[in-house]
């Protein structure tokens, strides 16, 4: 059964979801501009407390929901895990 325009757009809304942080942690890798004001960041603020808040801000901004399950592989050098959205 073919789907509907609703329900394609729902299944790839969903698997954008579930990778959105590491699609935005890219962006970043592969701007110089950001890239460098993320490391200024990381120097003044830590690794740790940067990535968080990044993370926070990416489910704020979307209204995203957590999914039970994370990201142990992502393809971004910045990150080693993220958490996956619903």
């Amino acid at each position: 059964m073919t789907m509907t325009p609703v329900q394609l757009a729902q299944e790839v809304i969903s698997k954008m979801n579930k990778r959105i942080t590491n699609e935005i942690f890219l962006l970043i890798q592969n701007d110089h501009r950001l890239m460098y004001e993320y490391l200024r960041a990381v120097e003044e603020k830590g690794l740790d407390t940067v990535n968080q808040q990044i993370g926070k801000a990416i489910k704020a901004q979307y209204q995203l929901i957590d999914a039970n399950e994370r990201e142990d592989n992502p393809s971004c050098t910045l990150i080693q895990s993220h958490q996956k959205f619903l």
